[in-house]
């Protein structure tokens, strides 16, 4: 069934207040859900939650099924005596208003270092046997992933394809030889997936509690440099020598990119996945469901097909579009799973195939209203071209906010939009477009917090195609006002997305 009208806030966990220089899971999160529920709002929507490599991006993680140890709370471990207010006596002065990677990630991991061996001594039997517990039930996975990141830390964080032969072709002997050197590392790494999952569990609870469904992310493809890769060769296209991407993903010229997009993810050997009954993404839907209840797919068109750019293009202009066993996937997951909560990201070259796909399994598809206003009455990101079985945004993640996109629009757009609106209100363009979203015909209306705030372009989570200086964009704590939570609250009453309270 369609999901029933309603609405909520895009924001990924790294931007809420810390003292720790990025957002976690500590108690500004638990405050953020309970302004999502003052605002009565029914989705939290986050961007991947997986460990982060080059450039930070939350799209390629080193695991498409870990957590990002950097949102592990050092006050959450301290409740359970695992850190004390005395390790964070040397903390640096962190930025505000942007994560400082450089500076956090060696400040966090030695806290959470320092948590895993206090663990280590001072665990009770009940934690031991949660914590075996846990590693048995998420072996599938968590096995590799805590090896993949061990041996990267012995290789000094170089990418897997250029270690010793042994270890790239996953030799039984060099892998038990390698488990045995680096125990107290793969240990770490099981610990702090332990943590994040019990804390990322814990919060989640709470916003289902708050009447707050948790929509998660889950990219297309994976990163070169993960576990993944480097545990499942089979079921990519590389290099048989070098292990590198023989096809690269992205996408061609678009609305973001002249010279289209080049990811440099290796694209997925569909016809191996297919002999293996889809096996490795029925393990990643199913692990995605234990911690989110909507799952957003993030590149769905290319379920259908997909652009594939030989290895050793600078840019994405030069690919092909190949066919891919959507169908065959989806009937596979839904036989196994059930039929599944997700929303369809639909955006970019979009062809009749690729939305009778959408539309076979009745996932909604997504509507950006900063795409409204630059060509004629067509337009299918303007409301009146809606179907109800869709999720309207302002703008996502990859977008401007919406007084950036406004200040930087064209005349053309500029015109359009103040010709629909009839005149721009006195609250700002951002609660104009957020009253939009709120009073379409789409049963979802999701808004970034960045446009809920009402900032200007500073506050963008990501330019597409720019691969650093993105997705460190935080709030300050005293940004979710009473004032901002009555507005959203009233507008959600009045075009009927409001809960049903008893």
């Amino acid at each position: 069934m369609p999901f029933p009208r309603s609405s909520g806030i895009l924001l990924h966990p790294t931007s809420f207040p810390s003292r720790f220089g990025i957002g976690d899971l500590g108690l500004e999160a638990y405050k953020f859900i309970d302004f999502l529920r003052e605002s009565y709002q029914q989705y939290w929507q986050v961007l991947p939650l997986g460990p982060t490599g080059y450039g930070n991006s939350p799209y390629a993680a080193y695991s498409a099924m870990a957590g990002n140890h950097l949102l592990i709370s050092p006050e959450k471990l301290q409740e359970q005596g695992l850190l004390t207010e005395e390790d964070y006596h040397n903390l640096p002065t962190f930025a505000v208003s942007q994560v400082d990677y450089d500076k956090v990630i060696p400040i966090k991991v030695e806290l959470l270092k320092k948590a895993c061996q206090n663990f280590q001594v001072q665990a009770t039997p009940l934690q031991q046997t949660e914590f075996s517990g846990f590693c048995d039930s998420k072996a599938y996975w968590l096995d590799d992933y805590a090896l993949f990141m061990a041996l990267k830390d012995a290789h000094a964080g170089t990418s897997w394809h250029t270690w010793e032969p042994e270890l790239v072709k996953r030799e039984p002997e060099a892998i038990e030889q390698a488990k045995r050197q680096l125990n107290a590392e793969i240990f770490y790494y099981k610990f702090a997936q332990f943590e994040f999952f019990r804390q990322w569990s814990q919060l989640k609870t709470y916003a289902n509690m708050s009447g707050i469904q948790v929509i998660g992310d889950i990219p297309i493809y994976v990163a070169q440099d993960s576990s993944d890769v480097w545990a499942h060769p089979d079921i990519f296209c590389l290099d048989e020598e070098t292990r590198e991407p023989k096809l690269m993903a992205g996408v061609p010229p678009d609305y973001f990119s002249a010279t289209g997009q080049l990811w440099g993810n290796p694209v997925y050997n569909w016809e191996e996945l297919q002999k293996q009954n889809f096996n490795w993404w029925i393990g990643r839907f199913e692990a995605m469901l234990d911690y989110v209840d909507v799952i957003r797919i993030d590149h769905f068109r290319g379920f259908e097909a997909y652009w594939a750019v030989p290895q050793g293009e600078e840019t994405a202009i030069n690919g092909e579009w190949l066919k891919a066993p959507g169908e065959e996937l989806f009937d596979a997951i839904k036989e196994k799973l059930g039929k599944l909560p997700v929303l369809a990201e639909d955006l970019g070259v979009i062809t009749p195939e690729v939305e009778a796909l959408r539309d076979k399994y009745e996932f909604p598809g997504m509507k950006i209203l900063q795409f409204a206003f630059g060509s004629d009455p067509g337009n299918p990101f303007l409301p009146f071209n809606y179907s109800r079985n869709f999720v309207v945004y302002t703008g996502t993640h990859d977008n401007d906010t919406s007084i950036g996109w406004f200040d930087q629009a064209s005349d053309y757009e500029k015109q359009n939009l103040l010709l629909y609106l009839g005149s721009l209100s006195p609250d700002g363009v951002h609660w104009d477009l957020i009253r939009m979203a709120l009073s379409s015909i789409a049963n979802q209306a999701l808004i970034p917090l960045q446009d809920v705030l009402g900032l200007p372009t500073e506050a963008r989570m990501n330019f597409p195609s720019v691969a650093e200086g993105n997705w460190g964009w935080r709030y300050q704590s005293d940004a979710l006002t009473k004032e901002l939570s009555d507005r959203l609250k009233v507008l959600t009453q009045l075009y009927g997305r409001a809960p049903r309270r008893d």
